[in-house]
Order: structure tokens, then C-alpha cells, then sequence
């Protein structure tokens, strides 16, 4: 690695630490997730919806002792489904896709989450998968239809000229509460990831 010695008297550390401070640095690029683990949940209370029916929806789904990050809607061919963890430190950055609905008391929400493999029509190669989220007063039926639809529309647009769409599945969660606030949560969470080094000594 480089070392970057900021001695007294010299301009301040690039990294805000002041002068005096030895640096050490790596360049990389933007991290690949790799390995990931599918779960779903589903909370109420009758006191709030985020320190409430969504934290006791993440209880559920075995996921409430982390800080939750989440992306967009694209995972990259590496990406491979694992159990899950046998264990998750408590106060780690767990980064995720997770389609989240809320409701009051009395009414159904379902939350869901679709996601299909593209390959290369000509090599057969992954090249990587499309993931669509959906949440709202829908029935299972009507929730996989709409969820179908949303990933058909964006692999019609810019990925089904070159890619086939295949391997398909749906995770969804429906939950009608009986307390004032109900949350119905399903998400696709990463464990690691593949770090590019970019430059180092």
C-alpha cells in the first residue's frame, strides 16, 4: 500500500485527519455485491410505522439488528442466492433491494419483489439481473401480474435486443394488521462483496 506521512508544519491530510497522520491507501472501484439471501417480514403496532410496524417487520424477517441501505434494481452475474446467515452483527450496514408497504388498521398491503437472469443470446453468458419492487392493496394474483409487468417493460427497454430473460421468481408478503399501523416488507439482502483494486504499491 502507499503510505502518505503528513509530517508537522506540512499541508493538512487529504483525508481531513490533520498533519502528523500516516495514511495508507488503496484506489479502488466500485464494489460488486456478490453473495445474497432472500427474506420477508411483516410487523404492526399501534404506536408508529418506522420505530414501529416496519422495525417489528424487520424483526420478522430476521434482519431488524442491522442499518439498512437500499439500491436500485440491478444485480450484477455474480450475484449468488445463499442461506441465510448465521449470524448479522448487530449495527452493520446491510445493504439490500426491499419492497416496503405500509397500511392502517383493517386495510391489506402486499409488498413484492421479482427479479429474472438476462443471457447473452449469442454465448449463452449471464450477464446479469433485473429486479422490479411493488407495494400496495394488491391480492397475490395481482401483485405477481403487476410485478411481471414492471420487469417486462424494463428488459423491453434496453436489454431484449441482445439478452434472454429467464429464471424468473417472485417473493411476496401480504398482511391485513389488527393495530393501527401494519408493515409487509420482502427483501433481497447482500452479505459481500468483489472489490476491484484499481492501484496499489
Amino acid at each position: 500500500m502507499n503510505n502518505l506521512l503528513i509530517s508537522n508544519g506540512s499541508a493538512a491530510s487529504p483525508f481531513g485527519m490533520g498533519a502528523g497522520v500516516t495514511v495508507n491507501q488503496i484506489l479502488i472501484g466500485n464494489r460488486i455485491p456478490k453473495d445474497y439471501f432472500v427474506t420477508r417480514g411483516r410487523g404492526e403496532s399501534d404506536i408508529a410505522i418506522h420505530a414501529g410496524s416496519y422495525h417489528l417487520a424487520l424483526k420478522d424477517a430476521g434482519i431488524e439488528m442491522a442499518n439498512i441501505m437500499t439500491y436500485s434494481s440491478i444485480m450484477p452475474a455474480i450475484a449468488t442466492e445463499v442461506p441465510y446467515p448465521p449470524h448479522i452483527t448487530h449495527g452493520a450496514v446491510l445493504e439490500s433491494i426491499m419492497a416496503v408497504g405500509t397500511c392502517q388498521k383493517g386495510e391489506r398491503v402486499s409488498s413484492g419483489i421479482i427479479w429474472g437472469w438476462l443471457t447473452d443470446r449469442i454465448t449463452g453468458e449471464k450477464y446479469g439481473g433485473l429486479v422490479c419492487e411493488e407495494c400496495g392493496d394488491y391480492s397475490q394474483a395481482e401483485l405477481s401480474t403487476q410485478l411481471r409487468a414492471s420487469l417486462d417493460e424494463l428488459y423491453t427497454n434496453g436489454f431484449d435486443d441482445r439478452f434472454e430473460l429467464g429464471n424468473i421468481r417472485v417473493e411476496t408478503e401480504t398482511m391485513v394488521p389488527e393495530k393501527k399501523y401494519g408493515t409487509a416488507i420482502v427483501a433481497i439482502c447482500f452479505t459481500n462483496y468483489m472489490v476491484p483494486v484499481l492501484q496499489q504499491a
